[in-house]
Formats: C-alpha cells, sequence, structure tokens
C-alpha cells in the first residue's frame, strides 16, 4: 500500500459527518463541460475517479484529459460541521496526471473545493463546483437550481486557460 493510498483511507473516519445537521441539507454538485456537452453531477459519494478512462465514476470526453486525471474526495470540518470536497491531481496511487489541473486559474497539486470554484482539466474540459447549504425552512429546491442555471450561463462566456 502506498502512502498516498493509506492517507485517503485515514480519512475514512471524517467522512459523512455533515449528514448529522438537524436543519442544514447540503447538496454538492459538479457542472462538467467536455466534448460532448455539460453534465450535472449530483455528488454523493466519498471518492470519484476523475478522467479519460471509461472506468472512471466522472468520465472526461477530451484527449487532453489523462485517463485518472483526478480524485475527488469527501471530507468533512469539525471546526464547520459541514463536508466539502479535496480535488487531488492524479489517481490515488499517486500518480499525477499529465497536464494537471488547475482551480481558478492556478495550478494545483490539490485543493480544498468551495463554492463556484471553477477547474480546469485541459482544453475546453472543465468544471464548475457547488456547495450549496439550504436551510430546510427557508430555501425551496427551485432556489438552489436557480442558482446554478445562472451561474452555468456564465460559464459559457468565460475562458479558460488553454
Amino acid at each position: 500500500m502506498t502512502q498516498g493510498e493509506g492517507d485517503f483511507k485515514d480519512m475514512d473516519l471524517e467522512l459523512g459527518k455533515a449528514d448529522s445537521l438537524p436543519n442544514l441539507r447540503e447538496r454538492h454538485i459538479l457542472i462538467v463541460e467536455d466534448s460532448l456537452g455539460r453534465q450535472k453531477i449530483e455528488l454523493d459519494k466519498f471518492v470519484y475517479a476523475i478522467g479519460r478512462d471509461p472506468k472512471c465514476d466522472i468520465c472526461l470526453w477530451s484527449e487532453f484529459a489523462s485517463r485518472h486525471h483526478a480524485t475527488l474526495v469527501q471530507l468533512s470540518s469539525v471546526e464547520f460541521d459541514a463536508g466539502y470536497y479535496r480535488i487531488v491531481d492524479g489517481d490515488l496511487d499517486g500518480k499525477p496526471s499529465t497536464n494537471g489541473i488547475f482551480v481558478n486559474g492556478r495550478r494545483v497539486k490539490a485543493h480544498d473545493l468551495e463554492n463556484e470554484d471553477q477547474i480546469i482539466f485541459g482544453f475546453q474540459t472543465r468544471a464548475i463546483y457547488y456547495h450549496l447549504k439550504q436551510d430546510h425552512e427557508s430555501e425551496s429546491s427551485d432556489d438552489l437550481e436557480q442558482t446554478i442555471i445562472s451561474d452555468r450561463d456564465n460559464m459559457e462566456t468565460e475562458e479558460g486557460p488553454g
């Protein structure tokens, strides 16, 4: 077992604590855009493999993406009683992607994602991460969807690093 693999398994102890919040519902959504178009992915698993390989949980349709380009890992913050995702360049064995990942225009090896972070995997292959928190008594699901739709429209007009 490699060191990176053990590190991810140790993270399992912290996973899922956000589900215990009484009046707060969290949603983690990734909008991925590649050569086949756009897809909305509701993140609800602890680990996602992202890449060109059809066996990946999130498949990127781009010749510029590596077979195992990145990994998403769900973690929780005891300090904020909330869950979040960390994106890591490469696979769980520690092998980085060929072209790297960029979050908000900066190349990173790993990054704790925040609401509306923009991720570039390669030319014309990108994603926006949404971490939506909804008080059960205040907002409807339609309000959350409207936020995603308006931000997604902005995605079409912005240029990423090419």
